[in-house]
């Protein structure tokens, strides 16, 4: 019969999240203008706070040491993303790929940053999120689920979106007041659509909790 163990089926996907957000992450996309700010967000935004509940949903039910065991194999595939990206842009092409062979450059190789980028945000704020997580069970017990994911999601995202976007998006050619725009114009929106996403997903780390347990069982 078909079956998949629960806690399997959750790294997967905690994985799959991550490749999503690596491999299309580069693009923004534009939400609205204040004044002479343009406010924009990554196209990641819809799959990061996934990765964060997810982090609270294993830390709640197995322990925040099983949880960091899950960080460090998100952290060893963007790892092999950032290191087969390089592979893959330096390879020749066949005479049939060549005339594409700039745009896949220029793709990926805009993914290696993205990736080298990610990994150091995501290493540190991943982290943060568990041990504050696990830092407010200890105090609350298993009361205030809500607010245990809520306040350790809204500060390790606020560490991650801003060294990931410094780091990413970062124009080295382009003044430092029109990157600073750029860029805090990306880091406040993005934060702040990280925070909304984990609002309205906390309903979703309630039943993935119920959902994990069942399984002990």
């Amino acid at each position: 019969m078909f079956r998949i163990q629960k806690l399997d089926l959750l790294i997967s996907f905690y994985i799959a999240c991550i490749a999503v957000s690596e491999l299309m992450g580069a693009k923004t996309f534009p939400l609205f203008t204040i004044g002479t700010l343009h406010l924009s967000a990554s196209s990641g935004i819809f799959v990061v706070p996934l990765i964060y509940g997810i982090n609270d949903i294993v830390t709640e039910v197995l322990g925040k040491d099983r949880a960091r065991s899950i960080v460090r194999s998100g952290l060893l595939v963007i790892v092999f993303l950032l290191l087969f990206s390089v592979l893959a842009t330096a390879l020749p092409p066949s005479a049939r790929f060549a005339p594409s062979e700039k745009s896949y450059d220029a793709v990926f190789g805009l993914s290696i940053r993205i990736a080298a980028a990610s990994l150091t945000a995501f290493a540190f704020a991943e982290f943060l999120d568990v041990y504050i997580f696990a830092s407010l069970r200890k105090k609350f017990g298993k009361r205030r689920l809500w607010l245990r994911t809520n306040v350790s999601n809204f500060l390790a995202q606020f560490s991650d979106t801003s060294f990931f976007i410094i780091l990413a998006f970062y124009a080295v050619g382009q003044p430092v007041s029109q990157n600073m725009l750029f860029l805090f114009g990306l880091i406040i929106p993005y934060w702040l659509l990280k925070c909304f996403m984990s609002v309205i997903e906390t309903p979703l780390v309630y039943v993935g909790v119920r959902w994990l347990k069942e399984g002990k069982k």
